[in-house]
């Protein structure tokens, strides 16, 4: 059987492509020789449960340790109902005993016990006949909640804390989306306070399972040339990873797009061209990892970061507040300062999924908006809107969605839905700026003629309440961007959010003026 670049489940070595897995937890062994209690955690489609399964697989194949790979995920349906939660996980833990653990070491049918002590009193019983050190890792552990994943937390800490009297495993692995600290919110406590005592506070240590890096990229990479003969051109790899920042869904996902979906032959050089195209054909699609990522947009805490993130403002939270945590941990932002989106494909998936609302409610014909000869026609595109802002522009950012960034959004929307696939809009925007700069790239054929791509360069900026007009910064910021993407003009949007501002339909105008490097600037304020 062929392998396959992986974009659904546990990665199988005779089945997919993939980097080895003990490589990703380099510290995890060490820390079981230490009898460690702790956690491991990562965006979802990062690669955990292969890891761990093999984590466990080495340790018991070494002969020092009897380690199980369990899933929590059968508990999530019996929600506070602790006896059944308990039950489902210790089925699934017997079941994943007999399935990979030599006879001698697999459990005893497990004690009756109260419903509050299920857990601890099987976990003991085991390490009490077991002839190894027992080593388990509950995957999936956030999967419960309420009073089930308190009393499992809570079982598991008293088990720790009476090993030196009591048989109980040597070390158990906690893994899941979340760091341990969040386990608190699941549980029913205060998930924006980082005072609140967590549920579990007896882990060592809390790892987090890191994207591929660059070489791990081309190592996957490789492996499908290596098998096919099908080669990446040069820089194609290279691009893969900057589109990616190594997100492992995302790597296998691209490339997998262009093998399978595209169906680009295996004796066809694969190329940034295809990558790109790859790309956009993922960000429209909204692929199952891609929806689900985005469906947390709509969390309070979640919005609280992203909202100033697009809009270019300064981040303000109470020093308590955990929220910059948690939005790194859904893998939403890059797991490092500055805040920013984790990589170009979710900073393209998260504007697109927040204007999509705009998109919908355009009823202007895109055909419209292409002149003659096939060039964009922008200056009819910024006329349109301009008219569709006055009517709409009000009723649309007074809905309190995203507030901070509702302009910025609704103009983004509008102009991907002009350019409507033929064109792409390439967006970058960054905390605390006070902007958001895009680059507008359309192909055409004038005439039947040769291909070119017709390039436009924006600032979109916000005048706010108590700031002075931000129109000597932008264009300033204007001419900067304009002299990266070397291109002669540009065009500046400034959206008044003051409270006093002039009405809409007085205030929405556009003009020209010059730059201080004397570029004509299309000046469009709304």
């Amino acid at each position: 059987m062929s392998r396959r670049f992986n974009t659904a489940g546990p990665c199988i070595r005779a089945e997919h492509y993939m980097i080895p897995a003990l490589s990703r937890l380099p510290e995890a062994p060490g820390l079981v020789d230490l009898k460690a209690y702790f956690v491991v955690h990562a965006p979802r489609q990062t690669g955990k449960t292969t890891a761990l399964r093999a984590l466990a697989a080495d340790l018991t194949t070494r002969g020092q340790y009897a380690a199980v790979h369990v899933s929590c995920e059968t508990g999530r349906a019996w929600g506070d109902d602790i006896r059944a939660a308990s039950r489902a996980i210790l089925d699934r833990l017997r079941s994943s005993a007999e399935d990979t653990l030599p006879a001698e070491l697999r459990p005893a049918p497990w004690p009756e016990t109260s419903d509050g002590t299920l857990i601890v009193e099987a976990l003991g019983a085991w390490a009490r006949i077991c002839p190894r050190p027992l080593v388990l890792f509950f995957d999936e552990i956030d999967a419960l909640q309420g009073q089930s994943l308190i009393s499992v937390l809570s079982q598991v800490r008293d088990g720790y804390n009476a090993r030196s009297t009591a048989p109980f495993p040597a070390s158990v692995v906690l893994c899941g989306l979340r760091d341990v600290r969040d386990y608190k919110a699941a549980a029913g406590g205060d998930p924006s306070r980082l005072g609140t005592s967590s549920p579990f506070n007896i882990k060592l240590k809390s790892l987090r399972l890191g994207d591929f890096t660059a070489d791990e990229v081309a190592e996957l990479y490789g492996q499908h040339t290596a098998a096919t003969g099908q080669p990446f051109a040069p820089g194609a790899v290279e691009h893969a990873y900057e589109l990616t920042g190594g997100q492992p869904w995302l790597v296998n996902a691209l490339a997998r797009e262009v093998v399978e979906e595209m169906a680009v032959p295996a004796t066809e050089t694969i190329t940034r061209e295809h990558l790109e195209a790859a790309k956009e054909r993922l960000v429209l699609a909204r692929a199952t990892h891609l929806d689900s990522l985005a469906s947390k947009l709509a969390e309070p805490r979640v919005r609280e970061i992203i909202a100033p993130l697009i809009a270019g403002d300064p981040l303000v939270l109470d020093p308590y507040d955990d929220d910059v945590s948690y939005v790194r941990d859904l893998g939403l932002i890059a797991p490092d300062p500055p805040v920013r989106a984790a990589n170009p494909i979710y900073r393209e998936v998260i504007v697109r999924v927040l204007s999509s609302s705009v998109q919908e409610s355009i009823t202007t014909d895109p055909r419209t908006f292409v002149r003659p000869d096939g060039s964009f026609d922008l200056p009819r595109v910024l006329a349109d809107f301009a008219v569709w802002w006055i009517e709409n522009g009000e009723f649309l950012t007074s809905r309190g969605y995203y507030d901070e960034a509702a302009p910025q959004l609704i103009l983004m929307g509008y102009l991907q839905r002009a350019v409507n696939g033929t064109g792409q809009v390439e967006r970058e925007y960054a905390l605390g700026s006070g902007r958001i700069d895009l680059h507008l790239r359309w192909p055409y054929a004038p005439r039947g003629g040769p291909w070119q791509v017709q390039r436009e360069g924006f600032e979109i900026k916000a005048w706010r309440t108590g700031r002075s007009n931000p129109l000597k910064a932008g264009l300033l910021q204007l001419d900067r961007y304009l002299d990266r993407l070397q291109l002669p003009i540009g065009t500046l949007v400034i959206f008044d959010q003051r409270t006093n501002a002039p009405p809409i339909d007085e205030r929405t105008a556009i003009t020209t003026v010059t730059s201080p490097a004397g570029r004509c600037i299309t000046l469009l304020n709304g």
